[in-house]
């Protein structure tokens, strides 16, 4: 059962050792630095600081605390949009992505859309009624005729698709027929300009994902590599229990999917706050306290840091070697990057470093920074803390799925 289609079914019930790695740099080609949305008119914007973090389908209503916690898009609407709807969002300041329905298509001078929904996990098998089982899913050249039937009608917003979990693994069944078939990817990602994927693997029920978070970063990748870097990457986010009652996501995970993510190549997320277990909660994410504090801190530093992570990514801009007890083989098999993943940016007169543990276990880690000569300091972001740099080399000690992000001020005596 695809989000879409249990979100109905609730409605509708409440009204009836060392290891040499490589970098976890992204292709160079796909990040120029640009804004990446610039190319459409009444799309998200050309401003090169601007990063979308988004929700999936929730009330208008709570726009304003989800603003608060640094939430700048809206993506899909329960039947809509309506007039009520965009006029709370647009009092808000909130931006929209949605249908492309009729009261949508009378109001393309509406700025607050920004984006065309298009549809949510058609790779998925697709039900065919209650009481009928499932079907194969959409086939992709379907959403592709269905992706230039919205462009003919809006070319100046993108069109946004939501995939499934077989982006990032094969063995996902609820592809029915298609299950063990990557090969659709490509040919989906063909029908739309802003490619996003949903898996949740902190509550996940399967052994074969349950806990492993580095899926997260494997869809990504995955995406970024069948569109050659020509698409926009988003990726969903989970922060509540969904369907799991009995586990949930801690803080520190969700940080780590975020942040594994963006140094994969992501260039937008998407939270989702629903909760189905042990009861249903639509903004469940703003029912728990702490991971509504927790995300709240987490959108802050990205926005802070978002016209670094849209500046140029550095190819092969850093080597890390890892000492770990005993490397993940799978996720080695899965992954690019290493048992720390990095990206590393040069903006402002200073070089970034974002490294994320994507093992589950502790472990040190060496950096060696290209281009980097003589003493100096890496500011670890937001804690409060420094290490010393030497001629480009630096360690630091990672938890599981620890996140650092280190900024590393130009000297004087180097600048060219």
């Amino acid at each position: 059962m695809n989000r879409l289609t249990a979100i109905v079914l609730v409605f509708a019930a409440a009204v009836a050792a060392f290891v040499d790695v490589r970098t976890g740099t992204c292709a160079e080609d796909s990040l120029k630095g640009q804004a990446p949305y610039a190319a459409w008119k009444n799309g998200p914007g050309a401003d090169p600081g601007y990063f979308p973090i988004a929700v999936w389908l929730q009330d208008p209503k709570n726009a304003a605390k989800y603003k608060a916690i640094g939430i700048n898009v809206y993506v899909g609407l329960w039947r809509g949009p309506t007039a009520e709807q965009l006029a709370e969002l647009k009092r808000q300041g909130m931006a929209l992505i949605c249908s492309q329905n009729p009261y949508a298509l009378e109001h393309l001078d509406e700025k607050t859309i920004i984006g065309w929904m298009h549809g949510d996990e058609p790779d998925n098998a697709q039900s065919q009624g209650k009481g009928k089982g499932y079907g194969p899913p959409i086939a992709p050249e379907k959403i592709v005729a269905q992706y230039e039937r919205l462009r003919a009608k809006d070319p100046s917003r993108p069109v946004l698709l939501n995939l499934g979990q077989g982006v990032a693994w094969d063995g996902w069944y609820g592809r029915g027929v298609r299950t063990n078939h990557p090969e659709d990817y490509p040919e989906y990602a063909k029908g739309c300009d802003i490619v996003s994927f949903d898996i949740y693997p902190a509550v996940h029920d399967r052994p074969a994902v349950a806990g492993k978070l580095w899926y997260v970063a494997r869809g990504v990748e995955r995406l970024r590599q069948w569109t050659a870097g020509k698409k926009v990457v988003w990726n969903c986010i989970e922060c509540t229990h969904i369907s799991n009652a009995k586990v949930k996501p801690t803080p520190a995970q969700v940080k780590a999917e975020v942040w594994m993510s963006i140094v994969h190549g992501s260039q937008g997320l998407i939270y989702f706050c629903h909760q189905f277990a042990p009861r249903f909660i639509e903004a469940g994410l703003l029912a728990d306290d702490e991971m509504a504090r927790a995300v709240g801190a987490i959108n802050r530093q990205i926005r802070s840091l978002a016209p670094v992570i849209n500046s140029p990514t550095i190819a092969e801009g850093v080597s890390v070697e890892v000492e770990s007890a005993q490397a993940d083989a799978e996720r080695a098999r899965a992954l690019s990057s290493g048992p720390v993943a990095t990206m590393v940016k040069r903006h402002d007169g200073a070089t970034y470093v974002f490294a994320v543990r994507m093992e589950g276990t502790p472990a040190k880690a060496r950096f060696e920074v290209r281009g980097l000569q003589g003493k100096a300091a890496a500011e670890a972001i937001g804690e409060a803390r420094g290490l010393p740099v030497e001629n480009g080399r630096f360690a630091d000690l990672f938890g599981p799925y620890e996140v650092h992000l280190y900024r590393i001020a130009e000297r004087p005596d180097r600048r060219e």
